[in-house]
C-alpha cells in the first residue's frame, strides 16, 4: 500500500510540475498571428462573415508565481505614426491549481462566482482571462494532458463576452459560448478557441438565448526578437505598481459581492478601461505620480462597479 502510494504521489508530482512548465512557457517574445472564422451558420437567415486575420507582437511576462498560482501579463508593441514603439498592456490569463471556484461570466455586463465541482477539482486548473484594465472577461476549469504527443489544455465550456472585432459591428449575438485550448509547441504556443456565437432568440421576449453561428479561433505565438522588447518591459516596470493596486481594487470589488457588475463598451472592453489606461500612460510619461494614479485609478473601479 505504502509503496502504491508513493508511486501515486510522484506520478501526481511529475504531471503538475509538467503542467506548470507548459503554462510557464507561455512567457516570452512572440510574434502573434491570429485567425478568426466563422464556419457553420446555425441559422437559415444568418450568413457568416468573411475570414478575418490579424497579427503583432507581443512580449508576455510572468508577474506573479506562487506554484499554485501563475499570472502571465500581456504586452502588446506597436509603433504610431512616426515610428515609434507604443506599448498597450493586453490581456492577462490567471492560473490557479485545483481551485474551489472561479469568476465566470453571467451576461450584460454582468460576472458572478461559481463553484467548480468538487469530483473536478484534482489535478484540474483554471484560467481566468482579465481585459487590457484588469476588469474581468472570462474563466474556465479543465486538465493538462497529452494525447498523439501534444500537450494541451482544455477549458470546460464557459460563456464570454462579444470581443471587440464584433462588438464593433453590433451583431444580433452577444456571447459566446466556448472551449479554449492551449499547447505549446516548439517554437511557441497556440490558443484555439471554439465559440458559439449567441443570442437573443429574434422575434421572442422570453429571453431565450439561441445559436447563430460558429467561430474558430486560432491564436499562434512564435518566439521572436524582431521588435522593441525593450519598450515592454519599460512600460511595464514604469507602471506594474500601478497595475497591482487596480488588480487589488477589482479583487476587493469582486469579493464583497461574489461578482462583479461593470458595463461592457464595444470600443474598449469596460467602462473604465479608457480612464484606467490613460493613467497608467501618464505615469509612464512622467505626467503623474504612482501614488495620484492609485487613488485616481481606485476610484474609477468604485464608479463603474457601484450598484
Amino acid at each position: 500500500m505504502l509503496v502504491a502510494a508513493a508511486k501515486a504521489q510522484t506520478a501526481s508530482d511529475a504531471s503538475f510540475a509538467a503542467d506548470r512548465a507548459a503554462i510557464l512557457a507561455m512567457a516570452g517574445n512572440f510574434k502573434v498571428s491570429f485567425d478568426m472564422r466563422e464556419t457553420t451558420s446555425w441559422r437559415t437567415d444568418y450568413t457568416p462573415i468573411k475570414p478575418a486575420a490579424s497579427g503583432g507582437r507581443e512580449s508576455v511576462r510572468v508577474i506573479q508565481d506562487d506554484g499554485r498560482h501563475i499570472l502571465l501579463q500581456h504586452l502588446l508593441v506597436v509603433k504610431d505614426g512616426a515610428g515609434k514603439s507604443v506599448v498597450v498592456k493586453h490581456w492577462r490569463q490567471d492560473w490557479v491549481y485545483e481551485p474551489e471556484n472561479l469568476l465566470v461570466y453571467a451576461g450584460k455586463g454582468r460576472w458572478t462566482m461559481e463553484a467548480v465541482p468538487e469530483g473536478k477539482r484534482a489535478g484540474r486548473w483554471s484560467q481566468t482571462v482579465w481585459q487590457t484594465d484588469d476588469s474581468p472577461r472570462y474563466g474556465g476549469w479543465g486538465r493538462w494532458s497529452e494525447e498523439g504527443g501534444v500537450r494541451r489544455w482544455e477549458s470546460s465550456k464557459s460563456w464570454r463576452p462579444l470581443a471587440r472585432r464584433d462588438a464593433v459591428r453590433h451583431p444580433p449575438y452577444d456571447r459566446y459560448l466556448s472551449v479554449n485550448r492551449h499547447s505549446p509547441s516548439p517554437i511557441g504556443w497556440i490558443h484555439w478557441q471554439d465559440n458559439i456565437k449567441m443570442g437573443p432568440e429574434p422575434g421572442t421576449q422570453n429571453g431565450k438565448i439561441a445559436p447563430f453561428v460558429q467561430e474558430s479561433v486560432l491564436n499562434s505565438y512564435v518566439r521572436a526578437d524582431d521588435y522593441d522588447i525593450a519598450a515592454a518591459d519599460a512600460y511595464w516596470n514604469a507602471t506594474r505598481d500601478y497595475w497591482a493596486a487596480i488588480r487589488a481594487g477589482w479583487a476587493e470589488a469582486i469579493a464583497r459581492n461574489q461578482g462583479v457588475s461593470v458595463a461592457e463598451v464595444a470600443q474598449t472592453g469596460s467602462a473604465g478601461s479608457e480612464r484606467l489606461m490613460t493613467l497608467a500612460d501618464d505615469i509612464q510619461e512622467g505626467k503623474l505620480k504612482t501614488a495620484d494614479a492609485i487613488s485616481r485609478g481606485r476610484a474609477v473601479i468604485a464608479e463603474v462597479t457601484a450598484k
